[in-house]
Formats: C-alpha cells, structure tokens, sequence
C-alpha cells in the first residue's frame, strides 16, 4: 500500500463559526457536532475566528482510493504508529484516509511505515 507524504504544516483548531475559513484552500477539513466545531487546515490558512488551535502537526495520506468495503486499513496503522508510542489525529474522506501525528514523530511514523513494508512517496 501506498503512503503519500504531505509537504505542509497542519493546525487542529476550534472556530466560533465557519464565516472566515477558506473553504477554497487546498487542504480543509471541517467537522461539526453538538459540542463544537473543528477545522484541521494548513498552518497559514488558519482564520481570526478560532478559539483554541493546537500547531505543529504534518500528514501522510494513505493513496489512491479506498473501497469502502475495505477493512482494517486505519486500524493496522494506526496499531503499528500506537506501538511505537506515536500518536495520531486521523481524518477520513470519502475517498481515502488522513493521517496526522506532531512534527516531532513524522519522521519516526514514515520510517515505522516504511518498515512494514508501506511504500513511501513525496
């Protein structure tokens, strides 16, 4: 299976609303329930309105699209990432998966990845 690396900076944010958030940027993912509204965008796509952001995040998407009859493919990476004590904020689309982890792991979680036999692309 294929793992692309994404090239950018990533914030996870609360916003007041959706009023200011470039809905055009390349990456934007927006997520809304009873309790909050949340925004995981690039760093400098961040709006005015948040509330509570949390920096330093990258990503790696896992490539091409997933059948949704496919089983298990978040969780065996996520499994592989959770046994060497690196975190994950995962994100899913219609068509593939998210993965996010802190800068400081991004790096440990491709090599663990490539390991196990993912292959890794820029």
């Amino acid at each position: 299976m294929e793992i692309k690396k994404i090239a950018y900076d990533f914030s996870v944010c609360k916003v007041e609303d959706y009023s200011l958030i470039n809905l055009d940027a390349e990456y934007c993912f927006v997520g809304k329930t009873d309790e909050e509204m949340s925004l995981v965008c690039l760093t400098c796509d961040v709006p005015g309105n948040v509330t509570d952001r949390d920096d330093g995040w990258k990503a790696f998407r896992i490539q091409g699209v997933l059948d949704f009859s496919l089983i298990g493919i978040l969780s065996k990476i996520s499994s592989l990432l959770a046994e060497n004590e690196i975190g994950i904020f995962a994100i899913s689309t219609f068509n593939t998966d998210y993965i996010l982890t802190k800068k400081e792991n991004y790096d440990k979680a491709i090599d663990v990845l490539n390991r196990s036999g993912y292959q890794i692309t820029e």
